[in-house]
């Protein structure tokens, strides 16, 4: 993939507009709808079981979020997967806190089971407790990432046929086959709740428009990480409130031009 790719991948976000039905936690649902308006997306939030097959059939994507747990919510995002699944609408699944609490990791592997997910984004802990490897996690934070990460991705995307998207210090995007290693991004991002969960839901409107998931993440963890460092560098002063309103901004202006200066990725193949 070159950077040519992933500045088209946003040229089509942009102008294609794909409807990005989330179902995620209530901490971060206007900070998600914001996001993705900025982006260029269109956002949609419906949780009710009456309605969330057909929100779920008419979308471009759909993205289940399981940072705030309640069975009715758990219920409500299976029915939605599996009709996304019907009409073959990608399905892009982030397991906040999994391996935290024996419930959190139930759901996260519960969901894997009874939807065909095109896409799962998290951090080591995450990815590793949903994957059944042993790692360190302190609530919904990653813990000490002391595994190899690139090993844990690949065999989790063989295992459960996936494209797997770990994010930290570097991200790694793979179907098992072809690898990413993304470097983009500020550590201000850390310091405002829900830039990872907002980051799946940007990786579900790329999936949106894409059909390749891998190629999608990727473009999506970019085109992310660069609109982060022009935040980080404008607001730099100011701490993370005002990184948070730049974030929006900088995530509507990221330019072609942008994503060939800053955009920073490795491939390799499997």
């Amino acid at each position: 993939m070159e950077l040519n790719f992933i500045s088209e991948a946003l040229e089509k976000v942009r102008v294609q507009n794909p409807l990005v039905h989330n179902i995620t936690n209530v901490v971060v649902t206007n900070w998600t709808a914001n996001g993705l308006l900025a982006i260029g997306a269109s956002p949609v939030m419906a949780y009710a079981a009456e309605e969330v097959a057909d929100m779920a059939g008419i979308s471009s994507a759909l993205v289940l979020n399981i940072g705030t747990l309640n069975p009715v919510t758990v219920d409500a995002m299976i029915l939605a997967g599996k009709a996304a699944n019907k009409q073959g609408i990608p399905v892009i699944f982030d397991p906040v806190g999994a391996g935290a609490t024996s419930y959190r990791t139930e759901t996260a592997q519960r969901i894997m089971r009874e939807v065909k997910l095109s896409v799962i984004r998290g951090n080591a802990a995450e990815i590793a407790n949903v994957a059944g490897e042993a790692w360190e996690i302190k609530g919904v934070d990653a813990g000490n990432a002391n595994g190899d990460v690139m090993k844990l991705a690949i065999s989790t995307s063989k295992k459960h046929k996936i494209t797997v998207v770990i994010t930290g210090k570097t991200d790694v995007v793979t179907d098992g086959e072809t690898t990413y290693t993304i470097s983009n991004g500020d550590p201000l991002l850390t310091k405002v709740t829900g830039t990872g969960c907002l980051l799946t839901s940007v990786i579900g409107a790329f999936a949106g428009v894409e059909k390749n998931a891998v190629k999608a993440a990727a473009a999506a963890l970019v085109v992310y990480g660069v609109a982060a460092e022009k935040a980080a560098h404008l607001a730099a002063d100011r701490g993370p409130g005002s990184f948070q309103i730049e974030f929006l901004n900088q995530l509507s202006k990221v330019s072609a031009d942008d994503i060939q200066e800053a955009g920073s990725f490795s491939k390799r193949q499997s």
